[in-house]
């Protein structure tokens, strides 16, 4: 192979990571996502987070079956660790250029990794690039739900889609609403600056350990939106969202903003407009996680 294509392949290589646990019903069909992209420069990290169900067995068969392009992995003693030190396993064993997160229960279109690969390298200062989710109810294939799924609103301005966005422009906006965050699974980033951010934080392994990330990017990198449709966001009942006691998510809540108060003050970011905000959050949670008050 001519060393200059080797070359280019080796720097647009994307790091496809798939965090799961007891996946069995879904993982199949996300893994099979993958290899229907149309961009085939890319490596697949299976990161078992200590599954008991027979999903263990589907991705240690892709592996086995694909080794050059599909790599297996769990903890020491098939220990069950959490979404945040799973994704940074997958992060720390990975090789490419840009990386992308898909979540065992969702699906990614098939164009999703060549029209993100091709915007980040028409941005080379983007640190990632994410567009709103598709809400898919229509799984079921049951007739009352396939008129249930919908388009995710952004709170982003016409003006400001493909264009990067510099901090504290969607930190406001995060911090405002909370609801336009991008779905982990239709991002992609850059190496370089999941490395900057210090990745995941663990001490949030299972929830908030998203929002947390996002916050990170948002307060430091430079962002750009779409609008381009990159994945089923699958909905079903037995999502971690919908298993969450209320008190225990008011509990981390305030836990989450807390660190967001506490992650500003060490990085010296300093804006008016956010810091009551975040002020308000804090005290809202406070009165909640005590039972004080309602959401």
């Amino acid at each position: 192979m001519n060393h200059r294509i080797a070359k280019k392949n080796n720097k647009n290589l994307v790091s496809v990571i798939i965090c799961f646990l007891d996946a069995k019903k879904f993982l199949r069909e996300a893994i099979e996502s993958v290899f229907a992209q149309t961009y085939n420069n890319w490596e697949l990290l299976l990161i078992d987070d200590g599954s008991t169900d027979g999903s263990s067995d589907i991705a240690r068969r892709y592996a086995k079956k694909r080794p050059k392009k599909v790599t297996y992995l769990d903890h020491d003693n098939h220990k069950n660790l959490g979404l945040s030190p799973s994704r940074n396993l997958g992060i720390k064993k990975s090789k490419g250029e840009y990386i992308a997160f898909l979540d065992a229960d969702d699906i990614w279109l098939p164009k999703k990794l060549k029209q993100q690969v091709a915007i980040m390298n028409a941005h080379p200062k983007a640190a990632m690039v994410y567009g709103p989710a598709l809400f898919w109810f229509s799984w079921t294939n049951k007739p009352g739900d396939k008129k249930r799924d919908f388009l995710q609103t952004l709170r982003i301005k016409n003006e400001e889609y493909n264009t990067m966005l510099k901090p504290p422009v969607l930190l406001r906006k995060w911090v405002k609403h909370m609801k336009m965050e991008p779905g982990t699974t239709g991002l992609m980033a850059r190496r370089k600056a999941v490395n900057r951010v210090g990745g995941f934080e663990e001490s949030f392994p299972n929830m908030m350990e998203d929002q947390t990330f996002y916050f990170k990017l948002f307060a430091e990198e430079r962002v750009l939106v779409t609008k381009h449709i990159w994945y089923l966001y699958r909905q079903h009942p037995n999502s971690i969202c919908r298993l969450t006691e209320k008190q225990k998510y008011y509990t981390i809540s305030l836990r989450f903003w807390k660190w967001v108060k506490k992650y500003l003050a060490n990085k010296e970011i300093k804006d008016a407009e956010i810091q009551p905000m975040i002020d308000e959050r804090i005290r809202k949670y406070r009165r909640l996680s005590a039972g004080l008050g309602r959401y």
